[in-house]
């Protein structure tokens, strides 16, 4: 298959989320400079903070980075153009940082500000799940206090159930307040834990590029219909 018609296969695909919504509406370059919503895709982890790991040694800060990086093409396939904390696989703490744990909280801290600086921001931050128990599966979404958020966390689970594994019962959860990113910022936001590393097949499948892009379809499908129900509440189409 030709790459435009690649290109036009999954802009297509995006778009049928919203054949049952009416008209999907998305902010240009000039909608978000005027105070419109501005998604920040967070890729959780990173540099020598790897998170959780699989068997067989991949490290979820790399997961998490190649995830977000999907999502990206697709928003930008669709007229959306998200801030990045990280594009590469880093710990983004202040370089006079000398302790692990110093390090942690300043890679945290950045973050937060990072958040908090973006006008209109609302974020979505990735990362891979683990458990005891080998037997557990499925991507989960986590969502922050008010209307916004549960309404966005809901309907992103949904689209991860119907879209990437039928079988998920998986019910979408506030998030906690020991989350120090999601208590720190001041906007909507959706932990996406989109798997268990610690479940072997779940982890060969969060590892391929088929299955991450199932997931990023799903999670932008999620956002841009979260768009489209602001943009209705505030008198807009």
């Amino acid at each position: 298959m030709k790459p435009w018609m690649v290109i036009l296969l999954i802009a297509a695909c995006i778009l049928c989320f919203f054949a049952r919504w009416g008209k999907l509406v998305v902010p240009t370059t000039a909608q978000v400079d005027t105070g419109h919503p501005v998604v920040v895709l967070d890729a959780g982890h990173g540099g020598e903070d790897g998170g959780a790991v699989t068997a067989s040694g991949h490290r979820e800060s790399e997961i998490n980075l190649q995830i977000v990086k999907k999502l990206e093409y697709f928003m930008a396939l669709c007229g959306v153009e998200p801030v990045l904390t990280r594009t590469e696989d880093v710990s983004l703490h202040t370089p006079g940082a000398e302790e692990r744990g110093e390090r942690k909280r300043s890679d945290l801290d950045y973050r937060v500000q990072l958040v908090n600086d973006t006008p209109g921001a609302m974020l979505i931050s990735i990362h891979q799940n683990q458990y005891p128990d080998p037997s557990v599966r499925g991507a989960q979404v986590f969502y922050t206090l008010g209307d916004v958020g549960r309404q966005w966390g809901e309907y992103t689970q949904q689209m991860l159930q119907e879209t990437v594994d039928s079988s998920n019962t998986k019910k979408a959860k506030q998030v906690s307040e020991d989350v120090y990113l999601f208590s720190h910022i001041s906007c909507p936001g959706l932990l996406v834990e989109c798997g268990f590393l610690s479940n072997g097949l779940e982890a060969s499948l969060l590892l391929t590029d088929g299955y991450q892009t199932r997931l990023s379809m799903a999670i932008t499908g999620a956002y841009l219909h979260q768009l489209q129900m602001i943009n209705r509440a505030s008198g807009g189409i």
